[in-house]
């Protein structure tokens, strides 16, 4: 099965090129299904059909779906929030404000990641095309599961025990309500579905395209998205140019922006070097419906096949060399300033700008210890050492 993630900052057109790439896959004969975790659902307005919460037909090979993020919330959060609810009882909280307070801010939009997640597993598609939210929010949810992992691992198994052998005193003691098995069952259920969330869409059927228009903020914008998605572990294999204004027969005022598009053409070039750079001409219409989103994707793709896996950087990896082993994590576009690197015990936490990320290292490395870092060639290589360790050793910054 093949996934493709369609992501880019707001109103650049990637809900209309993950449509357009979707109708070019059914086209082809693969049974099709194009999915939106987007709240503002507009990709069935740019094919034309109505919205709706489970995958309905809208040609052969094609079926579209925008998630109901409610419905999910339900679905996967009703223990937990059962809980809250009855600790805000006791509280005196008024249930409507209860209610409010119970529902977590963009929980519905990470639950929405589920939905991804069984369509993938349920066997049903060949490709499944997958418009995000705008890069901002996608980035925050595709680092949740690595997140969620580490105080799932960490810190949950310490509360369940704790809980358990206070609750009789905490309860008498305190009157709220302690949880129940229950609840932090829904939450270890959470965390295991969120983990294969990431299984899915880490894996190396699946690819992210980034969708961007011929703009300074733009294109800053997606050399920052290609750097942090990179730096979680997704696959960046495309980026798409947007609404290039044609060159012939532009009058004075087209020209000057034509020159402009030209600059940033250019610096997204260097930008995304390595990777497939596609370019799509400003149309003299919006492009609606599955016979114009056919001639958009041919425009796009040209003759190539629009779901085959382009090039991408490759993934973390470790070598021996004759001085010790090196950790190798791409971060292309990243500088040496701004990336920070601490060592704590058997964890790496690599950081650029406010996205973290936290790798276990494998028990081999774990006895070793940081002998230098460096970013060179758009990747952050670390080199270890067979000397011993210090058990809490903490390196900071490059």
């Amino acid at each position: 099965m093949r996934i493709l993630l369609f992501t880019g900052k707001g109103g650049v057109g990637k809900s209309t090129l993950a449509a357009a790439t979707a109708c070019a896959s059914a086209a082809a004969g693969r049974r099709t299904l194009v999915l939106s975790t987007d709240a503002a659902h507009s990709l069935a307005d740019a094919l034309d059909v109505p919205a709706t919460a489970e995958p309905s037909e809208a040609a052969a090979n094609l079926w579209v779906q925008h998630v109901d993020p409610r419905e999910r919330f339900e679905r996967s959060w009703a223990d937990i929030q059962g809980y809250l609810l009855s600790v805000l009882d006791v509280a005196g909280v008024d249930p409507v404000a209860a209610e409010e307070l119970t529902v977590i801010p963009g929980a519905e939009e990470v639950l929405a990641l589920l939905e991804v997640r069984a369509q993938a597993r349920s066997g049903e598609w060949d490709v499944l095309v997958v418009d995000c939210a705008p890069t901002a929010e996608t980035l925050r949810l595709l680092a949740l599961p690595e997140a969620l992992g580490w105080y799932m691992t960490r810190v949950l198994p310490v509360e369940r025990r704790v809980v358990k052998a206070l609750k009789p005193v905490l309860t008498r003691a305190a009157g709220v309500p302690m949880p129940e098995d229950s609840v932090f069952d829904a939450i270890e259920r959470l965390h295991a579905d969120l983990d294969d969330v990431r299984a899915v869409l880490t894996g190396p059927e699946t690819s992210v395209r980034l969708v961007l228009t011929p703009e300074s903020v733009v294109l800053a914008e997606a050399r920052r998205a290609y750097t942090f998605l990179t730096l979680f572990g997704y696959r960046v294999d495309t980026a798409i140019v947007n609404r290039v204004f044609p060159t012939e027969g532009a009058d004075a005022w087209r020209r000057s922006w034509v020159a402009a598009q030209e600059r940033h053409l250019e610096d997204a070039a260097d930008s995304f070097a390595g990777l497939d750079l596609r370019t799509s001409v400003y149309r003299a219409s919006e492009p609606v419906g599955r016979d114009e989103l056919l001639d958009l994707a041919a425009s796009v793709y040209d003759d190539a096949d629009p779901v085959a896996p382009g090039t991408s950087v490759p993934p973390l990896s470790v070598r021996t060399t004759s001085v010790g082993a090196v950790l190798s994590l791409p971060l292309p576009l990243a500088h040496q300033d701004d990336v920070g690197l601490v060592r704590k015990g058997d964890e790496l936490i690599v950081s650029v700008a406010s996205y973290r990320r936290l790798l276990t290292l494998p028990s081999g490395l774990a006895r070793q210890r940081v002998a230098g870092a460096r970013v060179r060639d758009g990747r952050l290589q670390v080199r270890f050492t067979e000397a011993a360790a210090p058990s809490d050793l903490v390196e900071e910054a490059l």
